[in-house]
């Protein structure tokens, strides 16, 4: 299924049916009164977050969403039937904003959650609401309401604890496949991944958290580059980013801490809360580095890259550090959580203890 993650779409709710003017005619009343019925609602357009996508494709080619009209009102006091609602299925992560002023409107965030994205005209009355005792033959009537209408820009942030960031081949997509269930396309030449990957890393019993892995960035993607800036986006709501380092560059004269600042200095440019997000260094493809360099090559690329966060050095394709590091993050998003759970004060009349 090729992977879409923007769109613009069109809803249009169902207008309310039009009131109706009618009298009642019946055998020995000669004035039996108004007895037009109001006219049905216009359908609803509805949103709901389904687990079960994960992209926006369904909505490439169907742009336009529009929802039925109420019915209008009849005689015999008979009210319109309200137009029937249709409901949209969008992946959870899904953000919708204005196409044209860019205000974000709604956010799908939780599966299964259901929200109305425009709302239906109401019907209009019939001439059976406007008698009175100095008006009992009324020839009035109301036009049905229109519905909303709205352009949106649908766009889908996947959601993830953990984001893979680096230069592309710099393994990413064979450290996700060796921490998770994710099975990406790996090969050895750049931008093999081409879109979005997430993979669920299982700790232990209970114990698990989403990593996602983005196409590679290279030096001048917040200004188009290349394919990471695209997906950029993706890494906003994580709570962890782990910046990749090529440790061994198949090309002579390449330097990895040249690499690694651009990356960094990409990420400022694009989002500053997006640089502002805990970063750790993690080193990858130690295997293929001599073993008596090993710790000279680690110790210099730190002291140049100027990095004092956690540094962790793996090799993803023998798995050798990767169970140091998925505890490691796993523990750090675990505080995290707790840090964020708001504090609640009890009453020591209620505590179960005596107050001092």
């Amino acid at each position: 299924m090729k992977f879409v993650d923007e769109a613009y779409i069109d809803i249009i709710a169902g207008d309310g049916g039009a009131g109706c003017v009618s009298f009642r005619h019946e055998k020995y009343k000669e004035f039996g009164g108004p007895n037009g019925g109001d006219g049905g609602r216009g359908g609803h357009v509805y949103a709901v977050a389904d687990p079960a996508l994960n992209t926006l494709v369904d909505f490439r080619f169907s742009r336009r969403h529009e929802a039925k009209r109420g019915q209008h009102g009849m005689g015999s006091d008979m009210f319109g039937a309200a137009g029937d609602d249709i409901t949209l299925k969008v992946p959870v992560g899904t953000i919708m904003t204005d196409a044209e002023t860019g205000d974000v409107l709604y956010e799908m965030l939780t599966p299964g959650e259901r929200i109305m994205i425009a709302k239906g005209g109401d019907g209009g009355f019939g001439n059976m609401r406007f008698k009175s005792a100095i008006n009992r033959a009324p020839r009035q009537k109301t036009p049905g309401w229109p519905g909303d209408r709205k352009s949106l820009k649908l766009e889908l942030k996947v959601l993830a604890d953990v984001g893979l960031l680096g230069m592309p081949n710099a393994g990413k997509s064979t450290l996700i496949t060796a921490i998770s269930n994710a099975r990406p396309k790996i090969a050895d030449y750049p931008f093999t991944t081409l879109h979005p990957n997430l993979g669920v890393v299982r700790v232990g019993p209970e114990q698990s958290f989403v990593v996602a892995d983005v196409p590679g960035l290279i030096e001048g993607a917040s200004d188009g580059a290349g394919l990471g800036h695209l997906f950029l986006r993706h890494l906003q709501r994580t709570r962890l980013l782990l910046h990749i380092v090529d440790m061994a560059p198949f090309d002579e004269g390449v330097d990895p801490v040249a690499q690694a600042k651009a990356i960094v200095a990409e990420l400022k440019k694009y989002d500053p809360k997006l640089y502002a997000k805990p970063r750790w260094l993690v080193l990858n493809k130690l295997d293929m580095v001599d073993a008596d360099l090993r710790e000279t090559r680690v110790k210099d690329f730190v002291r140049r890259f100027r990095y004092k966060g956690p540094v962790f050095e793996i090799s993803a394709l023998t798995h050798e550090g990767c169970d140091k590091l998925i505890k490691a993050v796993y523990q750090h998003l675990k505080a995290q959580q707790v840090a964020e759970q708001p504090s609640i004060d009890v009453d020591p009349r209620f505590s179960g203890h005596p107050a001092s």
